[in-house]
């Protein structure tokens, strides 16, 4: 059985966890709001955008199609 922790993991924190063995998988949630390109900023160790409270959950896209994403390399 495989196990995936969740809970404000951050990328040397998943590494850790998946390394010691603590879990096999790690998933992010709230981070892909404000980083919707967030596997590739996770690989690059690229900074984070924090989005505000405001663009969760509002009923309309306003939030989730407002943030940019990282130039190409």
């Amino acid at each position: 059985m495989a196990h995936i922790a969740n809970n404000s993991y951050g990328r040397q924190l998943a590494i850790d966890a998946v390394a010691s063995g603590r879990a096999d998988m790690v998933s992010f949630g709230r981070p892909f709001i404000g980083n919707p390109d967030l596997v590739e900023r996770l690989r690059r160790d690229a900074p984070l955008l924090d989005a505000p409270a405001s663009a969760y959950y509002g009923g309309g896209a306003e939030g989730y199609t407002d943030f940019g994403t990282l130039a190409a390399a």
